[in-house]
């Protein structure tokens, strides 16, 4: 998930640089909207794993 949050980031900055101002600003959203809910099943998992007693998988 974290790999589509910078896949749309990417994909806003280069609209941003050749001048797709819709388009970057859609993309950098969905970046946004991602990027939160990867945030968020993050710090589910590591709490759901710290309250069943186990290490972080390597």
């Amino acid at each position: 998930m974290l790999r589509w949050a910078l896949t749309f980031f990417v994909i806003a900055l280069i609209a941003g640089v050749l001048g797709f101002a819709g388009i970057a600003g859609a993309a950098a959203d969905i970046a946004k909207i991602i990027f939160v809910i990867f945030v968020v099943l993050l710090v589910i998992s590591l709490f759901s794993n710290a309250i069943r007693g186990k290490p972080p998988e390597r």
